[in-house]
Parts: structure tokens; C-alpha cells; sequence
């Protein structure tokens, strides 16, 4: 392609699906070039900060020029220069050393001092994975919280269940919105632990030979040093910092485990998977119709069938989720390809595989939140499939109920079987009505004494076929879970769930 206006337009070159139709704006600016160069600059503050305190030749008046420099944000300017520095010395990290030092000509000199390149980029991506992290687990909690409303209000409607995808036991609809958010909610406990600790400061290999050698071979000092720069990173992360974290990791090489990123995807993947599985069931259940997502006015749903309505929000979410499962595996590659202390082939697979993680599932879960709020139930479909298949579902009580009207067991089993096999091959062959209940009925063996057959008493055939004699402990769990795990994490993280952006299909 030629002219003046080559390459000038977004339209003329790859942008990434993730920022244009799935990442929230908070996510995306998580990860942003300009987040991730104001996040190393805090780190290189941090480190003056402490030098200073501790007597080593960093000047209060240069801390000062830093830290009001670090304090505005980097500019636009500032990026552009680094950039230019980075087509020269072909390191990134130096680049930005240089451009902060145009910035601060006083502080220039102790810019850096005595670390290494990893002692910036390894705790500025423990930073950005704590807000990442974070970020996740209230979108994941808000999701919770969703889809227990959800089956609050359903909590006592009978629907039917599967196993193998074949007609089950009775639940209620309440009561499979509540084990969608429980199992969520098992992976949002995990979030929270994937991250370990930061690097801190080591030096080129992990040994801290660059800060022995600055404190003169006093090991105190050294501890003290690192000591000091971990509570300034936690002050500058506020109420994200864990207060269970409180030290860096004892041993690292260059960098810190690359292992730790297994933790992080996983725990990612793990989220997905539930979101995938969610996803895939409101999209079976749409087909039996008796589920929507929400749809709206003018959305068109197929261009050559105007009568679709196809769950394209889970379908996205089912895309998006696999995705980022099938991103776990970058993760254990690269930490089994670290040669001894270090080698550099993990970076350019962890800019991608990392971030597009996180602003995969970011995408998903708003999306999730979106369905799970404005899921559409269809009552009538609902109890018409169920009463359907009911007969069936009734087999055992009503052998039971032989049983204790002095019939015998194995004989009934086998009299209700040989019926209810015959009556399902009359629904497959013929599309017929499941006529089970009628047979059994109509056969002697069912009637009582006074009528001729060999029961007691009569059968109560309405209260057999009653669902809600079928659903177990469904309501019972459904509005425990509620009361237990929902309300508690809703008043929680309410501050936190209403700083989270408008969710839903951004087109």
C-alpha cells in the first residue's frame, strides 16, 4: 500500500479484538504502556527513596526532583523519547532510565542505582497483576452476585435436570443459577493466592551482589533496604495489597519464578473454564427454549433468518474463555525453558500470553454479568418440558408407593419398566405425548383391592405427579447459599463492584 496517508489510519493495520470489542477501559488501561512505564517509575522512586533513608549517596534535593516528576505521570513527550532512546540501545528498560533522567537532571545519576533491569519490570508486574487480579476477582464476585439473584427468584421453580444430557432428577431453577455462582465463587477464593509475592531487589542474578557491594558488605543493610522498598510498594497499592502478603520472595534468579505465572494463568483458566461451562449451558437450554439472553429492540440475530435469536453473548464467552485456557500452556513452557538463572526467550511470550489473559476473561465476565442480570426465563417452556418428562422421573416413588400398599418390589420394578420403555419408544418413534401415567393406570396391577387389583388402597396419582416432590433440598440449598456466600460477598465488595464499569457486549 502507498500514498500520504499509508499506515496513518487504525483501519490500515491489525488492532487487537481484545481492545476494540471485549476488554473493559479499566482493564485496558491496566495494561497500557503508560500504566506499565508510571508503575516502573514508582518502583525507581521507591528504591531512591529508600537509598536516601538509609545514608547511601542519594541526595534529599534529588529525591525530591523524582519524585515530583514520578508524582505528575509520565507525558506523551516522555513516552516518545524513551521510544527514540529504545531505537538506539535496543533495551527498553535503559531507555526509560534515560528518558527519566531528561525528565530529572538532578536525580539523573542515582537513577537505577546498583539494580538491574528485572528489579523494575519483575515488581512492576507484581503490581500490575495485584490490580489485575483484583480487577478479575470483584468482576468474577459480581458475577456471583448475579446469578444469585437470579436464583433467588427461581429458587422454588421444579425444572428438569440432566445427567449425560439425558432427562434427570428434578431441581428447581433457582437451585442451577446457585451452583453456576458456586462454582465461580470456588475459583474466586484461588484468584487472590496466584500472584505469591514480589521479586524485590537481587540484582542480576538474585544474589544482591550490586546492593552487598553499596552497603559496603553490611548484609543488615541490604535486608533493610529491601525491607523498606516493600512497604512503600505496598503503601503506593492501598487496599489492594493483601494484608497477608508481607515479604518479597526469599529466593529468585534474574527473575522471579517464572513458575508463579502458571499459578496466574491457571487460576485465570480456571475462571474460564466455569464461565465456559455456564456459557454452554444457557446455550442448551436456549435451544430447548426455555432460556434467552437478553435481546435487544433492533438486534438482529442472523442476516439470512430473520427469526433468530442466537445466544451470541454466550457464544463470545464461550470463544473468549477458550482462549484463555488454551493460554496456560505458554506459561508452563516458558518456566521450563528458564536455563539456570536466566534466559530472555520468556519475554516476548509474556507480553502477549499474560495480558490478552487477563483482557480475555475481563471480556467474559462482562459479559457474563450482562446475561446472568437479564437472562430471560420461560416459565411455561420450563414446566411443559418437565411435566413431559415427569412420568418418567416418578417411577421410583410410585414403585415405592406400591411397596407400602403390599405390593413387591422387584415385580413392580419390572412391570413400570417394561411400560415406561415401551411409552418412550412411543415418544422417539412416533413423536407422541408420553403416555406412561396412562398405562400404568389403566393395568390392573396398579388398582386397589376395591377395584379388583392387589394394592391396599388406592394410588394417589395427582400427588405422584406434584414436581416439587422430586427437587430434593433444592430450595433449602439454594436460599442457604444465598444467605451464606451471596449476601456476605455483596456487602463486602459493594464499594469495590460499583467502581467496576458498564458491562455487557461493547458491539
Amino acid at each position: 500500500m502507498s500514498g500520504a496517508n499509508s499506515g496513518t489510519s487504525p483501519y490500515d493495520t491489525y488492532t487487537s479484538p481484545l481492545a476494540t470489542r471485549n476488554a473493559s477501559e479499566e482493564m485496558l488501561k491496566l495494561w497500557s504502556a503508560r500504566h506499565k512505564f508510571n508503575t516502573w517509575r514508582r518502583i525507581w522512586l521507591a528504591v531512591a527513596e529508600a537509598q536516601h533513608e538509609m545514608g547511601l549517596p542519594v541526595s534529599k534535593e534529588q529525591v525530591e526532583e523524582l519524585r515530583a516528576v514520578v508524582g505528575r505521570g509520565i507525558t506523551g513527550d516522555e513516552i516518545r523519547n524513551a521510544e527514540k532512546y529504545e531505537r538506539e540501545l535496543r533495551h527498553d528498560v535503559m531507555a526509560h532510565v534515560h528518558a527519566l533522567g531528561d525528565s530529572c537532571p538532578k536525580a539523573k545519576g542515582i537513577i537505577h542505582l546498583g539494580m538491574t533491569s528485572q528489579d523494575v519490570v519483575c515488581n512492576a508486574d507484581f503490581l500490575l497483576h495485584l490490580e489485575a487480579v483484583a480487577t478479575v476477582a470483584h468482576k468474577v464476585i459480581r458475577v456471583v452476585v448475579s446469578l444469585g439473584e437470579l436464583g433467588k427468584r427461581h429458587a422454588s421453580m421444579p425444572t428438569l435436570s440432566f445427567t449425560h444430557y439425558q432427562p434427570a432428577q428434578p431441581l428447581t431453577v433457582g437451585r442451577r443459577c446457585v451452583q453456576w455462582a458456586h462454582d465461580l465463587y470456588l475459583c474466586e477464593s484461588r484468584l487472590w493466592t496466584s500472584y505469591e509475592a514480589p521479586r524485590g531487589l537481587r540484582g542480576a542474578t538474585g544474589t544482591q551482589a550490586s546492593f552487598l557491594a553499596l552497603f559496603g558488605g553490611d548484609n543488615k543493610n541490604v535486608q533493610g533496604l529491601d525491607g523498606r522498598v516493600f512497604w512503600k510498594l505496598k503503601q503506593s497499592m492501598g487496599a489492594c495489597w493483601p494484608e497477608t502478603l508481607t515479604m518479597f520472595l526469599q529466593l529468585t534468579a534474574q527473575t522471579y519464578p517464572r513458575v508463579i505465572d502458571t499459578f496466574i494463568l491457571g487460576s485465570l483458566a480456571s475462571v474460564a473454564s466455569v464461565l465456559h461451562k455456564i456459557a454452554t449451558d444457557i446455550r442448551l437450554l436456549c435451544n430447548r427454549k426455555e432460556l434467552d439472553e437478553p435481546f435487544e429492540d433492533k438486534q438482529i440475530g442472523s442476516s439470512a433468518m430473520p427469526y433468530k435469536r442466537n445466544p451470541m453473548r454466550c457464544e463470545r464467552i464461550c470463544g473468549l474463555s477458550r482462549f484463555v485456557m488454551n493460554l496456560v500452556g505458554n506459561a508452563y513452557d516458558t518456566a521450563a525453558t528458564q536455563w539456570l538463572e536466566r534466559t530472555l526467550d520468556d519475554s516476548s511470550n509474556r507480553r502477549l500470553s499474560l495480558p490478552e489473559a487477563f483482557l480475555a476473561l475481563d471480556g467474559a465476565l462482562d459479559l457474563m454479568h450482562n446475561v446472568a442480570s437479564g437472562l430471560i426465563v420461560h416459565e411455561a417452556m420450563v414446566k411443559k418440558n418437565l411435566m413431559a418428562e415427569l412420568p418418567f422421573m416418578a417411577t421410583e416413588n410410585i414403585m415405592m408407593e406400591c411397596v407400602k400398599l403390599g405390593g413387591d418390589r422387584q415385580h413392580y420394578h419390572e412391570l413400570i419398566r417394561q411400560h415406561a420403555q415401551a411409552s418412550g419408544l412411543r415418544v422417539k418413534h412416533e413423536g407422541l405425548d408420553n403416555d406412561l401415567l396412562d398405562r400404568l393406570k389403566s393395568d390392573k396391577n396398579f388398582w386397589s383391592k376395591a377395584r379388583g387389583g392387589p394394592l391396599s388402597a388406592e394410588l394417589n396419582w395427582d400427588g405422584l405427579m406434584d414436581p416439587m416432590k422430586y427437587i430434593g433440598r433444592s430450595v433449602e440449598q439454594t436460599e442457604r447459599f444465598i444467605k451464606e456466600v451471596v449476601e456476605p460477598l455483596r456487602e463486602q465488595y459493594k464499594d469495590a463492584i460499583a467502581t467496576l464499569g458498564k458491562s455487557g457486549p461493547r458491539v
